[in-house]
């Protein structure tokens, strides 16, 4: 320890600053355990421009219907509206084991994400074409259920002969190449 001449008190040794955490960066992928449902059309319709991830208000019963594999999001969206973003005509079947007490199985849901996030998406959807289409529903590692939405904007006929195109070509090439060796 340091002594203080002046005084004849002994000063505490100097500790270095060590600056607080910074926030974890988010994951270019999502901790994605258990697929439950899944649009697959999705990327062959839209142009997918930015992902999203969200949670979702759910009732118990709408769970243990998720945690059963079932559920569909085929012809399902997003909307803004009032600072809130709903899924809308997701279809989460009725349990089979629920009582009086059962979920109606296209109601819109809640979706819970930051204020930053619903912002983002606003803007985007006030351009013109763009949409929010919901990609998965999953559980994560933690057991929450969560959906992968994407800001999309529709392909045009000509568009979607392009990806076909190209998605043939690559299946040709793949061919060639184990037939080659």
């Amino acid at each position: 320890m340091g002594a203080n001449p002046s005084s004849g008190l002994e000063t505490p040794p100097a500790i270095p600053y060590v600056a607080p955490p910074m926030a974890r960066p988010r994951p270019l992928e999502f901790d994605k355990k258990k697929i439950v449902a899944e649009n697959r059309r999705a990327r062959f319709e839209y142009f997918l421009e930015e992902f999203f991830e969200a949670g979702i208000a759910l009732t118990g019963t709408e769970v243990k219907s998720l945690r059963f594999g079932e559920g569909s999001i085929a012809e399902a969206y997003a909307d803004v509206k009032d600072g809130q973003v709903s899924l809308i005509n997701a279809n989460i079947p009725e349990f089979s084991h629920g009582n009086r007490f059962n979920h109606e199985p296209r109601r819109p849901r809640k979706l819970l994400l930051h204020e930053r996030e619903i912002e983002k998406m606003h803007k985007g959807l006030s351009r013109e074409g763009m949409t929010l289409i919901p990609m998965s529903v999953y559980f994560n590692s933690r057991g929450r259920a969560k959906v992968e939405l994407a800001l999309a904007k529709g392909k045009k006929l000509h568009d979607k002969r392009e990806t076909v195109k190209d998605r043939d070509w690559k299946r040709d090439q793949q061919r060639l190449m184990r037939d080659r060796g």
